[in-house]
């Protein structure tokens, strides 16, 4: 009977060292799958900082535009207050009108009230503005073209357009006399 106790006794044992590797066997991959975890958990955490950090930064950057375009805007909206009062004057002054060309780069510059026997009749130029140096493409009626030339090279070097359309005016008067 003692040897059957014994047997038991070992039985439970083996058993019972057998359940404590299992077990020592489970914790050590139950700390390794809690490692594994924290510095998943870790990294994802900086991940997001860092993610954070861009977006408090994009959105520092983004704001900063907006209040460049806002300024910009002002500015122009400014500016235009100051315009509006001196293109009427330039209008009414010359009896000016300005009007598209059809393309980007192109003004139409017409007058009226030229001739005193005829207020209606209408002179034309069209004025490239694609580069820095203004050109003339078209006039009616037909001016000479040295003489716009001469004009031309005079608005390029002073760059005081006032006058410019001044000269321009009584180029047509001279013109259609």
């Amino acid at each position: 009977m003692k040897q059957k106790d014994i047997e038991i006794l070992t039985l439970k044992s083996q058993t019972h060292a057998q359940t404590l590797q299992k077990e020592t066997a489970e914790a050590a991959e139950m700390h390794a799958a809690v490692s594994a975890l924290t510095l998943e958990r870790d990294s994802r955490l900086a991940k997001r900082d860092r993610l954070k950090q861009q977006i408090s930064e994009t959105q520092k950057a983004i704001n900063q535009r907006l209040e460049a375009q806002k300024a910009h805007a002002r500015h122009l909206d400014a500016q235009a207050r100051l315009n509006a009062p001196e293109l009427e004057f330039w209008q009414d002054f010359l009896c000016l009108r300005i009007e598209g060309a059809g393309r980007e780069d192109r003004l139409k510059f017409v007058f009226s009230h030229l001739l005193e026997k005829d207020w209606e009749r209408e002179a034309w130029f069209e004025l490239g503005t694609a580069s820095r140096d203004y050109e003339i493409f078209h006039t009616r009626p037909k001016l000479e073209r040295a003489a716009i030339e001469r004009e031309l090279e005079i608005v390029n070097e002073d760059r005081d357009f006032g006058a410019f359309l001044k000269r321009m005016r009584r180029l047509f008067v001279e013109t259609m006399k």
